[in-house]
């Protein structure tokens, strides 16, 4: 059995870029976990508003010039965007079964991404970045990482903690808690509750829209890339308990980290106890099932999720 030294510096790294990976599917998480723990709506289309937010952001990034101001200005945007997709569309449906949201947002994508592909085309578009975002920072000696990384985790972790002061210590944070818990009573006492709820769908599409953003300058912003982070989302939601903040964190953090170091290092533990072909071999394919692993296990141990939102 080889037993080899693990290089600190090069698991440092990957530790870093699962927490980006982290923070990035908690944006996406976060939004639709709100959308499904607070509205009890099934958003398959939150996948296709991420990839649009990527675009806008894309055209707006060459119409001014400057990136930040891009996402500044594409945010909002993006928020009015799902807002107008929840009055025209979404508020009709909360009554309806799982299945009627599954079928109506299905159509979504489908309105969604042919759209793009009229306006933008079927190729990707490159997001440039400003030069002093595109260069790379040493932490340490020897540890050095591309600056836009840090970035990323810098604007998360913001994102986050603004999350939980808005649902914790605000008006509409007690709104939407006591939404969540009762719609009914909120609306009976006096609550415009269908405002509430384009606000909350509104916020969940700017996040989305955010997390599309901020990794269209790594990966382009392209037609498939919702389609590819929609179901990561569900299963962080799934492990984390729907409609939890708390947990879509944990949880993303959990999954990027997994995932990471997952196709990083997989392949030298296996090679502990098989040859290093078989190996090289096994690992891709077991790496791309760890966190369906993970969330099978917790759905075994924990149906309701690591942090299930409390029952009043």
């Amino acid at each position: 059995m080889d037993l080899r030294p693990v290089d600190t510096t090069l698991l440092f790294i990957q530790i870093l870029n699962g927490v980006q990976l982290g923070l990035l599917l908690f944006l996406v998480a976060s939004g639709l976990t709100l959308v499904f723990g607070i509205l009890d709506f099934v958003n398959l289309a939150h996948g296709s508003i991420y990839m649009l937010g990527a675009f806008i952001c894309a055209s707006l990034t060459f119409l001014v010039g400057n990136f930040l101001i891009a996402v500044l200005l594409a945010v909002p945007i993006t928020g009015v965007i799902g807002y107008l997709i929840e009055r025209v569309l979404i508020r009709h449906l909360y009554a309806r079964s799982h299945l009627d949201h599954v079928l109506a947002t299905f159509g979504l994508i489908l309105v969604i991404d042919t759209t793009v592909q009229i306006i933008w085309g079927p190729a990707g578009i490159s997001v440039p970045l400003p030069d002093w975002l595109n260069g790379q920072t040493e932490l340490f000696t020897g540890v050095i990482v591309p600056t836009f990384r840090l970035i990323i985790i810098a604007a998360g972790l913001v994102v986050a903690a603004g999350l939980f002061w808005l649902v914790n210590y605000t008006r509409l944070g007690m709104l939407i808690r006591a939404g969540a818990s009762n719609s009914t009573m909120v609306s009976a006492l006096g609550v415009d509750i269908k405002t509430l709820f384009s606000l909350v769908f509104a916020l969940g599409a700017m996040l989305a829209g955010l997390a599309g953003m901020l990794i269209s300058p790594i990966t382009e912003a392209s037609i498939n890339m919702g389609g590819e982070v929609i179901i990561t989302a569900f299963v962080v939601i799934i492990i984390g308990g729907i409609g939890s903040m708390k947990g879509a964190f944990v949880a993303a953090i959990l999954v990027g980290l997994i995932d990471t170091l997952g196709r990083s290092f997989l392949d030298d533990v296996f090679a502990l106890f098989m040859s290093q072909n078989a190996a090289e071999t096994a690992a891709p394919a077991i790496s791309a099932m760890l966190i369906y692993i993970l969330m099978a296990v917790i759905l075994a141990l924990r149906p309701q999720g690591l942090f299930p939102p409390k029952v009043r």
